[in-house]
């Protein structure tokens, strides 16, 4: 099911942050409330080798995030308490010592099961033992969902557990959805902050393909 357009779902989820503090976290009411955009990434699991790797990345972009008036949430179904005993590793040990953004703890996988990016298959069901059996591990998907200031999904992406995201991709499509909102332009393929967009008309389609025949 795709949420491209529709409201973040409206639910309260435990996080983590540095300071080893749990408490509650509505995505969607932390984009309205605050009126800034928001970037959730999920990743499958705490203390594992490509998820250290993203979360490192993000920290790094934070200041460019903020700067587009951005908040940066991650999020995966471990439990707040193991967050906190990776974010207390350092980088040398495979931790992330450092990060600050806050980190969502699904472990009752509510949020994760209404996106519906858990990684489960071949769900059946016993009837003689009542009991309910998927394959899988049951985590995240590394799922990515950008949200503007109205909560509203305006990009989802969903990589397989082996690939990494580029963190600069986000960046690039937030500059592209702050300027369709604040100029009315549309963004052609590749369109970077600085280059020209172009009017969504067949007069702006044929302007801009002409000025772009090379």
């Amino acid at each position: 099911m795709a949420f491209v357009g529709k409201k973040f779902p409206n639910l309260s989820v435990n996080a983590m942050n540095e300071m080893g503090d749990t408490f509650k976290i509505n995505v969607l009411e932390e984009a309205q409330k605050n009126n800034k955009k928001v970037v959730l990434f999920w990743y499958p699991k705490d203390f594992t080798f490509v998820c250290p790797t993203e979360l490192h990345a993000f920290q790094a972009a934070l200041g460019e995030f903020e700067k587009r008036n951005t908040m940066v949430i991650g999020a995966s179904c471990d439990t707040a308490e193991v967050h906190f005993a990776w974010l207390s590793t350092d980088k040398d040990n495979g931790g992330i010592e450092g990060v600050t953004y806050p980190i969502l703890a699904d472990s009752n996988r509510n949020l994760a099961a209404t996106l519906g990016i858990l990684d489960t298959t071949n769900k059946e069901y016993d009837e003689v033992n009542d009991i309910i059996t998927v394959e899988g591990d049951n985590v995240t998907y590394r799922a990515t969902y950008l949200i503007d200031e109205e909560g509203t999904i305006f990009h989802e992406g969903i990589n397989h557990m082996p690939l990494g995201r580029n963190v600069n991709e986000y960046l690039r499509l937030i500059d592209a959805y702050t300027h369709v909102q604040e100029k009315g332009e549309v963004c052609p393929a590749n369109w970077e902050e600085g280059k020209e967009a172009m009017s969504a008309n067949r007069e702006g389609v044929k302007s801009y393909l002409s000025a772009h025949a090379n």
